[in-house]
């Protein structure tokens, strides 16, 4: 019988609390926990990142990004590898281990295109504005916020999927119930074993918006480890 109460209670206890905040209200409070002066929209900054992958020399990189401006650029620097990417404006622009005007070969293999040089530009300002870029235009925010248990710790769960013009993955932000600080998200592509989750640790507070300063990457499907980035404000 008093198992029986104790489940009861605790069924109650998840149906109201699905009554209580909507998915716009939860995504409203983990801006105003990480960008509490709404200063993403303006950002104009640099940020340092060191990635580590198994059985690789780390990835230096060092990224501007001016909103205002329009403007992104990363550099990145691996064993005896630099390359540079910049997009200002619609213009995207490249440079290899110096060479503005490296060889077609060169390009080729190191994929030095626009199209890539606008894949990161997405890449870093998607992951470094969130909780922030959940707002833009074509994410389409679920309401109905769930509870879960992942890695030992309770979260509250937003739902976020996008317009097919913005892309197909399905994501799952986990946020601390009482701070609403971010401390996961994860990523399913059209299987169900696909994707990655990824776990973040640590703030860093770079033009006043803080943001998750090591990013720990792992495969959904067998837990298995991909690698760590660590931000800074500072080389």
């Amino acid at each position: 019988m008093k198992k029986l109460t104790t489940l009861l209670l605790l069924f109650i206890s998840i149906t109201s609390f699905s009554q209580e905040i909507t998915g716009d209200e939860l995504l409203d409070k983990a801006i105003q926990f990480h960008d509490p002066n709404g200063n993403w929209a303006t950002f104009n900054g640099e940020l340092f990142v060191t990635m580590e992958i198994p059985e690789k020399s780390p990835r230096k990189s060092a990224l501007k990004i001016n909103l205002p401006q329009e403007y992104f650029s990363v550099k990145a620097i691996r064993d005896t590898i630099t390359t540079e990417y910049t997009v200002d404006k619609a213009v995207a622009s490249f440079i290899f281990n110096g060479d503005n005007k490296p060889s077609e070969a060169i390009k080729k293999k190191f994929n030095l295109n626009a199209e890539r040089a606008n894949m990161y530009k997405n890449y870093y300002t998607y992951l470094f504005g969130l909780p922030m870029k959940l707002k833009d235009k074509g994410t389409i925010i679920d309401q109905k916020i769930t509870k879960k248990t992942f890695k030992g710790k309770e979260y509250l769960v937003l739902k976020a999927t996008y317009s097919a013009e913005v892309g197909k993955d399905t994501w799952y932000f986990y946020f601390d119930p009482t701070t609403y600080a971010m401390e996961v998200y994860q990523f399913f592509k059209e299987t169900k074993d696909s994707g990655e989750y990824i776990l973040l640790s640590d703030l860093e507070t770079i033009n006043g918006v803080k943001m998750p300063k090591t990013r720990a990457w792992y495969y959904n499907k067998d837990n298995g480890y991909l690698g760590t980035d660590t931000l800074s404000s500072q080389k």
